[in-house]
């Protein structure tokens, strides 16, 4: 039996033909784009349907569904839908639905009434034909007219894309994407040039546009596709491993497998893209043989050398030149401060309680009271939220120093352009990938000192390179490294587990003072009991809100992953309201509280890469969602641009670096081999922590954790920068070879 307005039978012999019926509202996507959506057809007023066939559909579509009925025990009878084909709304109750359930950008539920009230079952054939009887309504002007037929047109030509997606075997879910890139071109690009779909939309990556292109009668050996697999081959590198080249053999070896061509097609591929100044080859700062690098990856590691080289050689501005008073400081710590007031370049290492946050408050007062001026910033809002506060001085992002030029104000820090300061101190270093630091680089001026602090042993940047680390490796770059570890973070457990993981230790189990570990074997109540702790134990425990408990994940799919994992927590913290708006885009939903994360820069909105945000409004009827930064910044992301949100109830270790919260819950299972459970990653977890953290999970998961090591990312930066500062001033060498 189906509940709804009415009590229907559901026939003996289940099996529907040509059943039309309209989306009243999704229950379920999954990942692999399994959906679960109530419905509502003439003689079955709401039902439930599922099936992957359902993937991108959106409420106030009109289906044509068939399938066959099963009982669910949660949604009882439901339709397991076989084929699915989209149809134009034809009842007046599907018509208004349609037209007030956002997808016509500028019609709401109330002037949809208004709309098909005035035109009946005629109203999408005005909208099509006779657009300009749509100002005989009340509150259509020509304005919001314009609007509305601009929005059919492009619902039109996505409805038409999806169908031409599903041709090929690809996810309509792609088809608004593909729009908003290529507009009225899209189905032309589809067809004739599918290879340039590649980092031209989102979610679209080699497998995909190889799909549409074999379909559309490509060569499984032409050139065009030899060439997009290789350069997908260096795009996976740099951004799976942090890789900014790879080694001629491993690629021409990655691209060969994923073609199934052979090697010389490759070999001639990456010729062409040579020719074509896509690709650079050079030969190997490791030793014999060539690597190639993406162009966009050579120039940035080129400047970047040339920029650090630069302020390495340059003269002081700073009125000052040897610290002598005595700041309470350790000796190294003393070191540390002459060194940032001696050298135009610097780094400062060390682990958690080892007061690098007080050594860069020491240095940045005596700078302060020599009179010279100090820009302190770091890579995400959080991360320089938390040196502002320990340092008791005011920061920024490094993202903000470079696109914001802040008015002078009496008393602060920023007197001029906060990148042309005599001393910039860049926190969380280990969090700089390659682009972000060139950026940096070039917008500081000769005779500015830049001090790079952070720890070492933490995680790499989520973009390609690593540029602390290939600093230590630079014997005239000068550096410290505090090892002293305070008395009073002596006592932290946080701080102890995290010094025996860093020396590859196992910490003292299941802990005490701020580090424990429950032991459970199976993921799936590992999962369970994440949620329990995140949301209930610990905040009842400790009188706080649910807020102050971040559960991090090693990996991002599978039972403890940071997506499954941040479903239940959502629906647990934030779930479903029947007076609430929501929208679904892919596999997640999007409600008014969520915690969310941005994952790309996005300079036009002003919102970067690991910020944290809150969801303030879900407007179908603009076809927008609004969030407001932990800044205090508003900013609207489109329907089609919600792929650059991510929900933060569960995150990855990765996007958790620069911050810290006041309790960390985190899942340590081996689940696929525990491919991510690296020494560096257990690390940086166990540091995100301020009162306590608790992993939970796999007692050999932790060992595995604690003892193996994590692979050194491919970069020439180290080589680079060497010979740069090997050169005279006026040269710039560009290879990694001698000259």
């Amino acid at each position: 039996m189906i509940s709804g307005e009415r009590t229907v039978t559901v026939p003996a012999k289940p099996y529907l033909t040509d059943l039309e019926a309209s989306v009243e509202q999704l229950v379920y996507v999954r990942e692999d784009e399994y959906t679960v959506a109530r419905m509502s057809a003439d003689g079955l007023p709401g039902f439930v349907a599922s099936g992957r066939t359902l993937a991108g559909v959106q409420p106030g579509e009109t289906l044509r569904l068939s399938g066959e009925w099963d009982e669910h025990p949660r949604h009882g009878s439901r339709l397991v839908v076989r084929q699915c084909e989209r149809v134009i709304p034809s009842s007046v109750r599907a018509i208004t639905l349609y037209l007030g359930s956002g997808l016509i950008r500028g019609i709401g539920p109330r002037l949809a009434h208004a709309i098909v009230s005035h035109f009946g079952q005629e109203t999408l054939t005005v909208v099509d034909t006779e657009p300009e009887r749509l100002r005989e309504v009340v509150n259509i002007g020509v304005a919001r007219q314009a609007q509305i037929v601009q929005a059919w047109a492009e619902q039109k030509e996505v409805a038409a894309l999806m169908v031409v997606l599903q041709g090929f075997g690809i996810s309509p879910l792609l088809a608004a994407k593909i729009y908003q890139v290529y507009g009225d071109d899209s189905r032309g690009v589809l067809v004739s040039a599918p290879y340039r779909l590649i980092g031209q939309v989102r979610g679209i990556a080699f497998h995909t546009a190889d799909r549409i292109a074999l379909r559309s009668g490509v060569p499984e050996n032409s050139p065009q596709r030899i060439q997009a697999a290789v350069l997908d081959r260096l795009e996976a590198a740099a951004a799976r491993d942090g890789h900014c080249f790879l080694p001629m053999p491993a690629l021409v070896a990655a691209t060969a497998s994923l073609v199934e061509q052979e090697e010389n097609l490759i070999h001639r591929a990456v010729d062409t893209l040579v020719a074509e100044r896509r690709v650079v080859v050079e030969s190997s700062p490791a030793g014999p043989g060539q690597v190639v690098y993406a162009k966009e990856q050579h120039g940035r590691e080129i400047a970047l050398a040339a920029h650090l080289a630069r302020l390495a050689r340059a003269r002081s501005t700073l009125p000052l030149r040897v610290f002598a008073e005595d700041e309470g400081l350790h000796e190294d710590q003393r070191v540390a401060v002459n060194l940032a007031l001696t050298s135009t370049v610097s780094v400062l290492t060390g682990g958690p309680g080892c007061g690098k946050s007080h050594t860069v408050r020491v240095i940045a007062a005596t700078v302060r009271a020599m009179g010279g001026t100090v820009t302190l910033t770091a890579p995400t809002g959080k991360a320089a939220k938390r040196l502002s506060e320990l340092t008791g001085l005011p920061a920024m992002t490094v993202h903000r120093l470079l696109t914001r030029q802040p008015e002078p104000e009496e008393g602060t820090l920023f007197q001029q352009s906060p990148a042309q300061a005599d001393l910039v101190v860049v926190d969380e270093a280990s969090m700089l990938d390659l682009q972000l630091a060139t950026r940096l680089t070039a917008a500081i001026p000769a005779g500015s000192h830049l001090l790079l602090v952070g720890d070492s042993d933490q995680l790499s940047s989520i973009g390609p390179g690593s540029v602390l680390a290939d600093l230590l490796r630079v014997q005239e770059i000068p550096r410290i490294r505090l090892t002293h570890i305070f008395r009073q973070a002596q006592d932290s457990g946080i701080v102890r587990a995290a010094h025996r993981i860093r020396a590859g230790e196992l910490p003292a189990l299941p802990g005490r003072g701020g580090f424990w570990f429950e032991e459970l074997d199976d993921p799936g109540q590992v999962a369970e009991r994440v949620v329990h702790l995140a949301t209930e134990a610990i905040p009842r425990k400790q009188n706080i809100g649910a807020d102050q408990v971040q559960v991090l994940c090693p990996m991002r799919r599978g039972t403890t992953g940071a997506v499954e994992l941040g479903r239940r927590l959502q629906e647990r913290l934030n779930p479903a309201r029947q007076d609430a708006a929501e929208h679904w885009s892919g596999p997640s939903v999007f409600r008014v509280g969520d915690r969310v994360m941005p994952i790309r820069n996005n300079y036009d909105k002003g919102v970067f890469n690991g910020e944290i945000a809150t969801v303030t409004a879900v407007n179908p009827q603009e076809r927008l969602v609004e969030i407001r930064t932990d800044d205090g910044e508003s900013v609207a992301y489109s329907f089609g641009e919600l792929d650059e949100l991510t929900h933060a109830y569960a995150i990855s270790v990765h996007r958790s670096q620069g911050s810290e919260y006041p309790f960390v819950v985190a899942p340590i299972v081996a689940e696929a081999g525990g491919v991510m459970l690296r020494r560096r990653l257990l690390y940086t977890l166990v540091t995100r922590a301020k009162a306590w953290v608790v992993l939970v999970g796999q007692r050999e998961a932790l060992e595995l954790a604690v003892h193996r090591l994590g692979h050194r990312r491919n970069t020439g930066l180290a080589l680079r920068l060497t010979l740069c500062l090997a050169a005279e001033p006026e040269e710039r060498p560009g290879a990694l070879t001698a000259p």
